[in-house]
């Protein structure tokens, strides 16, 4: 990883491309999870067009390899001249108000590079969900620890609300299934999906700001473009499937903007409220 993240910035485009177009040909299991979540989620687009689709999803999903090398072991200063920020002026008015920021974001294949990007701007705290394997696990903890103050295993909600209660900014990444434990039904893209409730119950503890942080990889894989929307008005409502639904439509809109670089791969719907035999996997 520490080699990738060091080649010329051309080379490591192609070389993330190189990685999806293999995964797209032998990954067969993951491939099936992105046919299904893009025939439920786009059933407007034909046949060829969802196969493209799904094939733009893994060379995406292959240059995002790269930049969690790029993440882990470079610094930001070196990708400026490759980003461009909007709406830095929305993220300054929720800081002002001092009660903390929720940064919202969606799990793009950008993901680790749009928090590394962050730093060209602020600094911020953020959740994560450790992985079991002892080593990979040191090399991303090292890996985000060198770039954020804090990095909090998901459960750790105590961790999550001192930061809020400190006035900082924590990322947070609602758009997951983790099970109908703590989640509500409510649609995603037009289909029942189980969504957590905790972005509600983080907000309201100190009434912090809630800014949705969107992050592309430019379409001619050129850079970065990092936007941040005006905070939320209203939210919590006090309504549960209410706010699930609010955060469920803000990352729909934001896939909408480029389909292809967002995690199709994961099991967005495998919990279903008729249990285990309505999966469509």
């Amino acid at each position: 990883m520490w080699l990738a993240a060091h080649l010329p910035y051309p080379l490591q485009i192609q070389l993330g491309r190189g990685l999806g177009l293999l995964s797209y040909y032998f990954a067969k299991s993951r491939r099936h999870i992105c046919e299904v979540n893009l025939r439920l989620c786009f059933p407007e687009l034909s046949e060829r067009e969802q196969r493209m689709l799904v094939r733009k999803t893994f060379l995406s999903n292959g240059i995002g390899l790269i930049e969690v090398a790029i993440s882990w072991f470079r610094n930001p200063e070196d990708f400026r001249s490759r980003t461009t920020v909007t709406g830095l002026e929305n993220l300054q008015a929720a800081i002002d108000q001092g009660q903390g920021v929720l940064l919202l974001c969606a799990h793009f294949s950008s993901l680790e590079m749009g928090g590394f990007l962050f730093n060209l701007i602020g600094n911020m705290d953020v959740t994560y969900r450790p992985n079991k394997n002892p080593l990979f696990q040191a090399a991303m903890f090292n890996g985000r620890i060198r770039h954020f103050r804090h990095v909090y295993d998901r459960k750790d909600v105590r961790g999550a609300i001192r930061s809020l209660k400190a006035g900082r900014i924590l990322w947070y990444a609602p758009d997951q299934d983790y099970g109908a434990k703590h989640s509500v039904f409510v649609p995603f893209f037009g289909v029942q999906a189980a969504t957590i409730t905790a972005t509600a119950r983080f907000a309201k503890v100190n009434n912090s700001a809630v800014v949705f942080f969107s992050h592309y990889r430019n379409e001619d894989n050129s850079g970065y473009h990092l936007d941040f929307a005006p905070a939320l008005k209203g939210f919590p409502s006090g309504n549960a499937e209410a706010d699930a639904r609010t955060t469920n439509e803000l990352v729909e809109r934001a896939i909408r903007k480029q389909p292809d670089q967002y995690l199709w791969l994961h099991k967005r719907f495998k919990t279903q409220a008729a249990g285990p035999s309505a999966r469509p996997y």
